[in-house]
């Protein structure tokens, strides 16, 4: 007859008390200390572009800090004030990290949070200024970038999406975008003479 098996012993810490020191500890509570922050890829919270009296023309910010239009340009508006009249670089503003570059009648800035490592912002910041630089023929100003806005836009987001950083590098920017760069860098073809081109070739392929 075979002989039943014993039960397996309780290893030392099983049992009421052991479960109960198996049990995880409940999670911070608000306004409780956590800790050093947790590494994030959503490291751009906007990325704006003002004229030299604080007017908008191009802006993209990627979470809900400004989730109305409103608030975006009362932002933009302290932001301009606090950094129109100063030859400093970085700005700190409403517990964020501000990078900014003036050229010629514009104002270029990248936002962050207040812990964002400022050269991981200014990093963004130019490689945005030179991919521009690229596009507008190195006249970085309000009436080139006006007529090259949608190309901008572009740019912007080879660079940024969503908040997290895809690109620093401008050259590889203004490649990704479909632009011809010579060799002495400047831009041959824009991106609405690609994107036209594009359009004839489909045009006459229907017509085909």
């Amino acid at each position: 007859m075979q002989r039943p098996e014993a039960w397996p012993r309780p290893h030392p810490g099983d049992g009421a008390a052991g479960t109960q020191a198996r049990i995880p500890a409940p999670p911070a509570q608000a306004g409780e200390p956590s800790g050093l922050r947790e590494p994030s890829l959503y490291t751009i919270k906007a990325v704006f572009i003002l004229d030299n009296d604080g007017r908008r023309l191009l802006a993209k910010y990627y979470d809900d800090t400004f989730p109305s239009s409103k608030e975006q340009v009362i932002f933009e508006k302290n932001v301009f004030n606090k950094t129109s009249r100063t030859d400093s670089e970085i700005a700190f503003l409403g517990g964020m990290t501000i990078v900014y570059k003036s050229s010629m009648d514009l104002f270029l800035y990248v936002v962050g949070s207040s812990q964002e490592n400022e050269l991981i912002l200014m990093s963004v910041l130019i490689c945005l200024f030179e991919s521009l630089s690229h596009i507008l023929r190195r006249n970085v100003e309000k009436r080139w970038l006006l007529e090259n806005l949608d190309g901008a836009f572009l740019v912007l987001d080879e660079i940024v999406d969503g908040g997290v950083i895809l690109e620093s590098d401008p050259q590889q920017v203004v490649q990704k975008v479909n632009f011809r760069v010579d060799d002495s860098g400047l831009v041959e073809q824009s991106v609405a003479q690609v994107l036209q081109s594009a359009k004839e070739q489909i045009k006459w392929s229907l017509l085909k």
